[in-house]
């Protein structure tokens, strides 16, 4: 199996990503193969188009496998072992935030509520523990809205990122003015709040 350069720009990009996402060269490398692939692939083949020895593909496509970026394929008529990514590529960012948060913000979490419930018997550790609780309760919030977010259907989500914008600019509008004035009449900041979140239609061609 033989790469274009393009696809090999692309391989090798992700190779040297790898450590900067917490894996190796050869994860990210075996990743990117298999995420460009129109076909699932056997180890051997990974092997062959990467120049890896087949111990190195193991036991890399057995950390994508741990963290449910590849999956295991059976091909009629071919006993080998087949690889590949998930189609979608909104579900592959959806798996890697849910991974990213059992992995890193689930143990700093529970490491924090434990520290937290000790009984504060020296007032000198108070600004320390205020600290934790300020972390504790950011770190909560981001789980919380992480697990909103991966109820949401992929329309919905990409609707919800297209927002982002028009969402900034009715919060700057919101804090500049009250959207309702002192007689009940909308006030000029609270007409243009409304019109960045429900901006009309445009009319319809003739």
């Amino acid at each position: 199996m033989e790469l274009s350069p393009v696809s090999q720009a692309f391989v090798l990009h992700f190779g040297e990503m790898g450590s900067r996402w917490g894996i190796n060269r050869t994860v990210g490398q075996i990743y990117a193969l298999l995420f460009l692939s129109a076909r699932p692939l056997a180890a051997d083949e990974i092997a062959e188009a990467l120049g890896f020895s087949r111990s190195n593909v193991s036991m890399g496509l057995k950390e994508l496998q741990s963290w449910r970026l590849v999956r295991l394929q059976h091909l009629p008529g071919d006993r080998r072992e087949h690889f590949s990514t998930p189609e979608d590529v909104w579900q592959i960012v959806r798996i890697l935030a849910e991974e990213r948060r059992k992995r890193e913000l689930d143990p700093t979490l529970s490491v924090l509520r434990d520290l937290l419930l000790n009984e504060r018997s020296n007032p000198a550790e108070e600004h320390a523990y205020q600290r934790m609780q300020q972390m504790h309760d950011l770190l909560e919030l981001i789980t919380k809205w992480s697990a909103d977010i991966q109820k949401l259907e992929t329309t919905q989500l990409v609707e919800l990122i297209r927002m982002g914008g028009r969402i900034v600019r009715l919060l700057e509008l919101k804090n500049r003015l009250p959207i309702i004035g002192s007689r009940g009449s909308k006030t000029t900041a609270g007409r243009e709040a409304e019109q960045t979140a429900y901006p009309e239609p445009e009319d319809a061609e003739d």
